[in-house]
């Protein structure tokens, strides 16, 4: 069924929120023919994941979908038939208004960042009265049939699988980033918040037997690689090599080319939600740099995730991806964690393809979506 759909994205945390509703957006017409209208109150933070797109401009089209500049002073239009707050921002008071007024009802929608906590279930799709009579239904992703399903579009496992076993193809994207990869050399990618945790896992990685190319996209965490490192500075192309360790700067990348980046590496560090996912459905084992909260309210959502995760792993593999995980969200020693980690490396690959295949059976978040409402109407 087509519909117009808007979705408001106010950018918080670099690129997590756009990074989410861009590739909702485009999902949205390329596989269900809907239109979309995206506004976006930092448009700079969506031109590093589609450089094509004019920061400056108030309004424009990229990939069918219709980009809009959000400003303070709102400029009324006519509300789309489903309307998405992401992420509990603020809709304009005048177009709440708007919404109410007309004639044809708006389904309204808070959807939520991603978390495996169990309440998220019980409280996935329950409305909200609001003044003036309206319901807000509060829509959340997540990793069991009770949620709104996980952000994937069609085809996508089968691609990255298929791209996977094309070495050549993977040697030759992995070129156009300036990366010649070593025979046998280990490829990890590196996108985190700063982390003082960072330099006992760079000291592992340097002492340890197994050669390393650390591929780190530009971003935070260059600051406590340069330190580490003891250099004046560190810039895409840079390529820097201690002991068994390289570590070379990425450009940032669009975000197709990201998943593709996941998809060569043998293990990933991710931070946020867009790439915490994109990562699980690299189908490689995976370490979760969560942003934290007040009061420590992160590590609930943190143990939530690994409590799914980890249930179906061997005791062993599990406290040590676990200890891994902890070690690195409290930026403490990694150097403990990290050996038992590769001790277990086989059982964690083969565990994160598998966790990739079960989540991939499930109904994704734009089909969730489209859905939603077709039985709303």
């Amino acid at each position: 069924m087509h519909a117009s759909w808007e979705i408001f994205c106010s950018v918080v945390d670099n690129y997590g929120d756009i990074g989410v509703t861009w590739r909702l957006a485009r999902q949205l017409v390329a596989e269900y023919g809907q239109s979309v209208r995206l506004w976006v109150d930092d448009p700079s933070a969506l031109v590093r994941l589609c450089p094509e797109a004019d920061e400056n401009a108030v309004r424009q089209w990229q990939q069918g979908v219709d980009i809009r500049r959000w400003t303070a002073d709102w400029q009324p239009v006519e509300p789309a038939d489903v309307v998405i707050e992401a992420f509990a921002c603020q809709l304009p008071a005048a177009h709440v208004a708007a919404m109410a007024a007309r004639q044809r009802k708006v389904l309204w929608l808070n959807l939520e960042y991603l978390s495996a906590e169990e309440w998220v279930g019980d409280c996935h799709g329950l409305p909200s009265l609001q003044p003036g009579g309206m319901q807000k239904f509060f829509f959340f992703p997540g990793f069991t049939e009770k949620t709104g399903g996980l952000l994937r579009e069609r085809g996508l496992i089968e691609r990255r699988r298929a791209f996977q076993a094309d070495e050549p193809a993977r040697a030759d994207f992995l070129r156009s980033l300036g990366v010649e990869v070593l025979p046998g050399e280990r490829l990890i990618s590196l996108f985190a918040y700063e982390n003082a945790g960072l330099p006992s896992w760079l000291t592992a990685l340097a002492d340890g037997s197994q050669s390393t190319r650390l591929l780190v996209p530009e971003g935070r965490i260059l600051g406590d690689l340069q330190r580490w490192l003891a250099v004046p500075a560190l810039q895409v192309g840079s390529e820097c090599r201690r002991g068994a360790l390289t570590i070379q700067v990425l450009p940032f990348v669009r975000q197709d080319d990201y998943d593709r980046l996941l998809w060569c590496c043998d293990f990933n560090a991710v931070r946020g939600e867009d790439s915490f996912l994109r990562a699980q459905w690299a189908g490689r084992p995976l370490l979760w740099h969560i942003y934290p909260q007040e009061e420590g309210a992160h590590w609930d959502k943190l143990d939530a995730f690994l409590a799914l995760y980890l249930a179906d792993l061997p005791p062993q593999a599990a406290h040590a991806l676990r200890s891994l995980w902890r070690a690195w969200n409290e930026e403490g020693e990694m150097g403990s964690a990290w050996e038992a980690v590769t001790e277990q490396w086989q059982e964690l690959r083969g565990h994160a393809e598998r966790w990739c295949a079960r989540q991939a059976t499930r109904p994704d978040l734009a089909a969730g979506l489209v859905q939603f409402y077709t039985d709303w109407l």
